[in-house]
């Protein structure tokens, strides 16, 4: 059971879990450069003002840019692809069946459903729809966004169901019976609310919420972590731990894994730190590892995952490693491990998943996938043995195992080039077996991958992937899509996307995927080398790239474009205000850019660890320099650039966006646009038509401007 919070890369755009944001969050009393803001009447996020500032501003972006045919067969196109039956129904497996959740033309919000492993293998499986998530809100007059499930093991028929008002972070949980197809009468249901919950058995949950003032912290997120009997109101469940307001957030966790049954209790302190205990007995134990570490407890082993060096037992273990002990010896005061995995100038930890009798280690060499097995031996050691490799530039992800009972595993195998399929094998019986694989939503055989490295300005080699036509013509001319994140330790790995090959490069475009620092593609070195006072080296590697495609002869400023979202809508306001003139055009998606208030501003004080805190003047100092709200100037030739947000997002919220796109029209800029949905959340959609406008307006505005 992995015990780091749930919400570690919460602030990543295809993460998501449940979330609030409180209504004192956009003025909390003593926030700083408050007073000398005229646009902080925009964070008043639902009020008349605000909402028919943002009605104009949408009409005036979608009469430009999505008001004709060609904007038209973009978002149909890549709508196609969102909706196509012939997509892969990737599956969780739950005992004796495999659970799926599914959206398309006929059933935008989507159906919760399942099927056996015989089914599965079918081209045309038979499913048994569970919940049927459109008729819901026709029942219910509502437009719920599903966001998940957690059903008790062993039989799986008590679940708990997650649901959405908006697509945001803040859910709904009610407690749904697997045999009758229905909401549980009577049973557990909790109000919208950022709400970490598990089951501990059929009659109790560990569950951390809104109970109330004083029960979240200062990040939004549960302080308190509760027992909840059923029967009992939700106001009388008993508090197993109670964090500081200043910590990110709290929550328990019951492990029913037979014969290891244990409790566990994780504070996070911020993005990166945390403390885990074992309750027992009544008793909270302390697990003596780094704060920095992930811990892991399955079965009789512990697993630690180093971000920093440690030396414990006689010996020392590097940053980026993973060490494995027996749990048992550990709780009892041992500190020998065995190193599973220790990283080189090249590799580094992707991630691992637990089998019932081994480990399969995800791990990248210079961003590219490999796989190794690892299994523990009666003497002590760990035997290895190599997985077969993945197609070049593409990427193997574990998607899910069923350790209680099995050696299976379930991969998923994706390229920028190659559709991605889904294979099944069972560790010891062979090689697996593609089960399904995705269609070709665009013509692949006309585009080459290559990966290229650039030296940055503090002599850093850093890769990027060019996805290109064949036979490039290198003078300069082609219009190029430079997509980056670089933050939280999140690594950007070889994808595919019809989106991206049917909007970008059926047109003749370039997109290339810049690795650059503050990412995880090195480790946690890569990762730490662009935190708070070095954040500045993560827009230099970004600007690198850029200025390598225009030396290599790929494309030029005026043909250059940018793409990114949440942290990546940080590094496009800092593309947009310290290198504009490396870009024609810029689309700037959910992003942060008031470095100044963002930590008064939704979610913002769990981010304090990454960027740092700007309330102490010390750090400010550091942080001014990529603020982008605070550094865009009149009378720059800044290039053409496109916000994009959603009102229901609790994560970042659209008020940055907001502001940002109206002070640089109040400088007196016309080449400033701004586009606000009402649902999605951080992800920006609640369903795939919404999904299918946002991408299509980035990449029409981009191809549009980019002439």
């Amino acid at each position: 059971m992995r015990l780091k919070t749930s919400i570690g890369l919460a602030l990543a755009l295809s993460i998501t879990m449940g979330g609030m944001t409180h209504a004192n969050d956009n003025a909390r009393p003593g926030a700083t450069a408050a007073s000398d803001d005229p646009y902080l009447w925009l964070e008043d996020i639902h009020s008349e003002r605000a909402m028919n500032w943002v009605k104009a501003q949408n009409a005036h972006t979608q009469k430009q840019f999505a008001d004709n045919p060609e904007f038209a067969r973009t978002r149909d196109r890549v709508l196609e692809v969102l909706d196509s039956d012939a997509r892969i129904p990737y599956v969780e497996r739950r005992g004796d069946y495999l659970y799926n959740f599914w959206q398309d033309k006929a059933h935008p919000r989507g159906l919760w459903r399942r099927t056996t492993l015989s089914e599965y293998r079918k081209p045309e499986p038979q499913w048994e729809v569970l919940l049927d998530v459109d008729a819901l809100n026709k029942t219910e007059d509502k437009r719920w966004v599903f966001k998940g499930s957690d059903c008790l093991k062993p039989d799986y028929n008590h679940c708990l169901v997650y649901l959405s008002p908006d697509g945001g972070d803040a859910i709904e949980v009610r407690e749904f019976d697997i045999p009758s197809k229905s909401f549980a009468k009577d049973g557990f249901r909790i109000p919208v609310a950022k709400t970490e919950v598990g089951w501990i058995d059929e009659n109790h949950l560990y569950v951390g919420t809104d109970f109330g003032p004083g029960s979240m912290t200062s990040s939004s997120y549960p302080r308190l972590a509760k027992m909840w009997t059923r029967g009992t109101p939700l106001s009388a469940a008993t508090t197993v731990y109670e964090a500081k307001t200043s910590d990110l957030s709290v929550g328990a966790t019951h492990d029913r894994t037979p014969g290891f049954e244990r409790d566990f209790v994780n504070v996070a302190h911020d993005f990166f730190h945390s403390d885990t205990y074992q309750l027992k007995d009544g008793k909270l134990i302390h697990l003596d590892v780094p704060t920095d570490a992930s811990v892991d407890a399955h079965r009789e082993w512990m697993l630690v995952q180093l971000r920093s060096a440690w030396t414990v037992g006689g010996s020392t273990y590097p940053s980026g490693a993973l060490i494995a002990t027996k749990f048992d010896d550990f709780m009892a005061g041992k500190r020998q491990f065995t190193t599973l995995f220790a990283p080189d100038e090249h590799t580094a930890l992707s991630g691992y998943s637990w089998t019932q009798h081994h480990i399969i280690l995800n791990l990248m060499d210079d961003v590219k996938s490999r796989l190794d097995v690892l299994t523990p031996q009666p003497d002590g050691h760990w035997a290895r043995a190599n997985m077969p490799g993945a197609p070049t530039f593409s990427t193997m992800t574990v998607l899910d195992t069923d350790p209680d009972h099995s050696d299976e595993y379930w991969l998923s195998v994706t390229g920028f080039l190659t559709p991605s399929s889904l294979e099944r094998g069972v560790l010891g019986e062979g090689a697996a077996q593609t089960l399904k694989q995705s269609p070709a939503f665009f013509d692949a055989s006309k585009f080459e991958v290559s990966q290229h490295f650039v030296t940055s300005k503090d002599g850093t080699k850093v890769p990027y992937f060019e996805i290109a036509p064949k036979n490039l013509k290198l003078d300069g001319s082609n219009r190029t899509l430079l997509y980056g994140y670089g933050g939280f330790e999140v690594s950007l790995q070889p994808y595919y996307s019809g989106s991206v090959g049917r909007a970008w490069l059926e047109r003749g475009g370039v997109y290339v995927v810049a690795n650059i620092r503050g990412g995880g593609e090195y480790g946690p070195r890569w990762h730490q080398a662009a935190m708070q006072a070095n954040r500045l080296r993560a827009y230099e590697d970004f600007a690198a790239v850029a200025q390598d495609l225009v030396k290599r002869g790929v494309t030029s400023p005026v043909h250059l474009g940018a793409e990114g979202g949440s942290n990546g809508g940080l590094l496009m306001g800092n593309m947009l205000t310290l290198y504009p003139q490396l870009f024609g055009a810029i689309a700037c998606e959910v992003p942060l850019l008031d470095m100044k208030r963002y930590i008064h501003l939704s979610a913002g004080a769990s981010w304090i660890a990454e960027y740092g805190n700007p309330d102490d003047p010390k750090q400010w100092d550091f942080i001014r320099h990529f603020s982008p709200y605070q550094n865009v100037k009149a009378d720059v030739k800044y290039p053409d650039v496109l916000f994009f947000t959603t009102t229901s997002d609790d994560r970042v919220g659209p008020v940055q966006a907001r502001k940002m796109a109206a002070k640089m029209e109040g400088m007196g800029y016309q080449n400033v646009w701004f586009f606000e949905n009402t649902e999605g959340g951080h992800g920006a959609g609640a369903d795939n038509k919404q999904a299918a406008f946002m991408h299509a307006l980035a990449y029409d505005f981009l191809w549009d401007r980019l002439q």
